[in-house]
C-alpha cells in the first residue's frame, strides 16, 4: 500500500541511494579535473623540450598566418567597393559576383550600384546602412553596364529619344530600382563603367544553391532590349546565342520595342550610329576661321616666355 500523509502511524519512504555512475557526481567530477591536469601538464612538459627559436618562429608563423587570413576574410566578404576605379583587373577576369543596393536607374539598360559585402545591410541582422542620396554623388556608388542587352535610347545632349526608351527604363526600374541584386562583373568599359550580368535572386532560396536570373536576358527576351553586338561586347554565362534566341523570340512574338514588327524599326545601334555620322557631319561643316581662340592669359605668356609647360 502507498504512503499516504494522513495514515495514522506510517512514515514515508526513505529515497533512493544515490548513483554513484551519476555525471554530476562528486568523484567523476574529480576524475575529470585530474584528467585534464595530467593532459595540461604532459603538454606542458613537451612545449618545454622545444627549442625557444622555434617556440619563437612558430608564434611568427602562427600570427602570419592569421593576419593573412583576416585581411582575405575582410577583402572576400567585407571590404566594399567604393566605385568601378576600386574594380581590379583580376576581379573582372575571376567573374566575381557582388551584392549591393541598387540607387538609381539612368538608363534604360544602367544603373548605380552601392555595394553592400558582408552581413548587416537587411533586417533581422541590420547594423549596417546605405548612405542617403546626397552622400552618393561623392562617387561612392558603381556605374553598371547591362552585359549582353542595349535597350532603346533615352533623350540626352538634346537628342529625341527614341521609341519606347521611357518604356524600357520604366521596366528595368520595376525590376531592381530601390532593391538588392547581384551583379557577375565581366568588363570595363572605355567610359570607366562596369560591364556585368544583374542576377535577380529568389527570396526563397539561399544564395549559395542558385546563381539567380539574368535581367540582361529576361529583358531581350521581353523585346525591351536588341543583343549587343558592338566591340567588346561580353554576355556571361549565357553566351551569344542564348541571347540571339531571346531576341528572335520577342520578335516572334511582337513584343515590346518589336510591337510593330520587325522592319521599320530603328534598332539602338542604328540610332546611335545616325548620331554619331551627323555629330561629325556637323564637325565638318564648322567653318574654322569661326573658331574663337581663347585670350591669352599673364600666365599662358609667362609659360610661352620660358617654354614652361602648361
Amino acid at each position: 500500500m502507498p504512503w499516504l500523509p494522513w495514515t495514522p502511524g506510517s512514515k514515508p519512504p526513505s529515497p533512493p541511494p544515490a548513483s554513484s555512475t551519476l555525471p554530476w557526481d562528486s568523484d567523476s567530477l574529480r576524475k575529470g579535473r585530474q584528467e585534464a591536469n595530467a593532459l595540461a601538464t604532459s603538454l606542458y612538459a613537451r612545449a618545454s623540450q622545444l627549442p625557444p627559436s622555434l617556440l619563437i618562429a612558430s608564434s611568427f608563423a602562427l600570427g602570419g598566418a592569421s593576419a593573412l587570413g583576416g585581411r582575405y576574410i575582410h577583402a572576400r566578404f567585407f571590404r566594399r567597393l567604393r566605385n568601378a576605379g576600386w574594380v581590379t583587373p583580376d576581379m573582372v577576369k575571376r567573374k566575381l559576383r557582388i551584392k549591393g543596393y541598387v540607387t538609381s536607374v539612368g538608363d534604360a539598360d544602367g544603373f548605380r550600384l552601392y555595394h553592400t559585402p558582408g552581413i548587416g545591410w537587411r533586417w533581422p541582422f541590420k547594423f549596417r546602412r546605405i548612405p542617403d542620396r546626397t552622400f552618393l554623388k561623392t562617387g561612392e556608388t558603381i556605374s553598371v553596364r547591362m552585359a549582353g542587352a542595349d535597350a532603346p535610347e533615352l533623350g540626352h545632349f538634346g537628342k529625341q529619344p527614341q521609341k519606347y526608351a521611357t518604356e524600357a527604363q520604366e521596366w528595368l526600374k520595376s525590376r531592381i530600382d530601390k532593391q538588392f541584386i547581384y551583379c557577375e562583373l565581366l568588363a570595363k568599359d572605355q567610359y570607366g563603367r562596369i560591364v556585368a550580368v544583374p542576377l535577380v535572386k529568389s527570396a526563397f532560396v539561399p544564395a549559395w544553391l542558385s546563381s539567380g536570373k539574368s535581367l540582361s536576358l529576361e529583358m531581350v527576351r521581353l523585346g525591351w532590349a536588341e543583343v549587343y553586338e558592338q566591340h567588346g561586347a561580353v554576355y556571361g554565362e549565357a553566351g551569344i546565342e542564348k541571347f540571339k534566341r531571346a531576341e528572335k523570340e520577342a520578335q516572334d512574338a511582337r513584343r515590346g520595342m518589336w510591337a510593330e514588327g520587325v522592319q521599320g524599326v530603328e534598332r539602338p545601334s542604328d540610332y546611335k550610329r545616325r548620331h554619331r555620322q551627323d555629330a561629325e557631319a556637323d564637325k565638318d561643316k564648322l567653318d574654322p576661321e569661326s573658331i574663337v581662340s581663347p585670350t591669352p592669359t599673364l600666365g599662358s605668356r609667362f609659360k610661352k616666355l620660358f617654354g614652361l609647360k602648361s
